[in-house]
């Protein structure tokens, strides 16, 4: 019996998904343990890409069962579009797929609510991904939420109704233009309440905790990154779960001491989808050269992703709260070509040198410390041995590794699940 963690280590959008379904193999259950249809985890595996957005990333595997845990929050006509995507590939959900009775419903009015909230504040907009995210967790730590359990109550659509209405009241009193018909969004949300019901649900505290009596094995995946915490992230610019290790045990029920390794997923430079600071961004031809050849768009919004150097004061920080055991870098290969690599070693903080992520880190209190290394020109997306990549690139590996005081054990020199080096 084991049970491991992977989650990621800066903004979101570090390559999550690849890496599960690299590791799922491994694993019995792959459980999802925080997050929404926000997230975009992207495969890519026999000339496919493919985009999961609620559904775990083992879901292509044939010798695993998928959980959607109780810290996710589901919506149910996204998830029936991710559904139909996966019917060509013949898989039987029903046997694969299981979904937490404690998980939470994004309804219709949740995402106007978002809408209209961010429409509310104007100019200090957080970037929101207006998918219903936070509406929905205000409502579960409200105290007012649905559940997937309440849909197999018998007054589940009065339920509904009662905080559907109240919904739109509080749209209403943001005062502010949004156009929506409700009867067309509930008549697709229904329907897709209908699909949903098709697959299984679970009590899934119990679930796992039978799996790991039966010796089961365990991958727990988080989705967006851990500058995203609600708690521990770059506040307000942050998403509304917490994306750090801790938010595995409170959305799967699994206890801290039964986790054993927390892999740590991150870029090898930085990423940044939305509004909120981000020290080491690249405004200049350098940022853009990441963002071209990285294909820097956000999988599931499509926003251009803001580019940056790697930011080990960061990352350092991201590691600690996490308890990260091993690291796995991904896009190695977009940093080929660049002459000179810049990495962030240390921040001056109104005028004073620090190596920790102080509490707030917008530009007119910090400023980038930066150290060069030399860059590499090959390509490295043929190459599938350690020994194969160039000196520079190991050096870079090597500096990251003495900063950080944790092993890199898996280096991605590519998009696809076959161009991934194992350590």
């Amino acid at each position: 019996m084991t049970v491991d963690l992977l989650l990621g280590l800066q903004w979101g959008d570090e390559g999550k998904g690849k890496i599960v379904d690299v590791l799922t193999s491994k694993y019995d259950i792959i459980a999802r343990f925080q997050g929404g249809p926000n997230a975009g985890h992207t495969l890519e595996f026999d000339g496919i890409k493919h985009v999961l957005r609620t559904i775990p990333s083992g879901i292509f595997h044939s010798n695993n069962v998928n959980v959607i845990g109780n810290g996710v929050v589901i919506d149910p006509v996204v998830f029936k579009g991710e559904i139909d995507g996966l019917e060509k590939f013949n898989l039987n959900l029903k046997s694969k797929l299981f979904i937490s009775r404690k998980a939470h419903l994004i309804l219709p009015t949740h995402r106007l609510l978002d809408a209209a909230s961010e429409a509310a504040k104007g100019k200090a907009k957080i970037g929101s991904t207006l998918k219903g995210i936070g509406p929905t967790y205000m409502d579960k730590t409200g105290r007012n939420g649905l559940r997937v359990g309440d849909i197999e109550l018998a007054d589940f659509k009065e339920r509904y109704r009662a905080l559907a209405d109240k919904h739109e009241a509080m749209i209403a009193f943001y005062n502010v233009d949004i156009q929506y018909n409700l009867e067309e969004l509930e008549k697709e949300f229904f329907e897709a309440i209908k699909d949903l019901q098709k697959l299984q649900f679970i009590d899934s505290e119990e679930y796992l905790a039978q799996a790991q009596k039966g010796g089961k094995s365990i991958l727990c995946e988080g989705a967006q990154g851990s500058l995203l915490d609600v708690d521990f992230g770059t506040y307000p610019f942050v998403t509304s779960s917490n994306t750090t290790a801790a938010g595995a045990c409170t959305g799967l029920g699994i206890a801290p001491n039964k986790i054993k390794e927390v892999f740590g997923i991150f870029k090898a430079y930085t990423t940044r989808v939305g509004s909120g600071p981000f020290p080491t961004e690249d405004f200049g031809n350098d940022g853009d050269i990441m963002a071209q050849v990285g294909n820097e768009f956000g999988s599931v919004t499509g926003r251009k992703r803001r580019c940056g150097w790697l930011d080990l004061v960061a990352l350092k920080y991201a590691i600690q709260v996490n308890g990260v055991t091993q690291l796995m870098m991904m896009k190695g290969d977009v940093l080929s070509g660049f002459d000179t690599l810049k990495v962030c070693t240390a921040y001056n903080y109104n005028g004073e040198v620090i190596h920790h992520l102080p509490y707030n880190i917008e530009e007119e209190n910090v400023t980038p410390i930066y150290t060069e290394i030399k860059g590499w020109k090959a390509d490295l997306t043929g190459m599938t041995t350690y020994d194969q990549l160039p000196k520079e690139l190991k050096d870079y590996i090597s500096m990251i590794e003495a900063a950080v005081e944790v092993p890199i054990s898996i280096v991605s020199v590519g998009p696809d699940r076959k161009q991934t080096i194992t350590r």
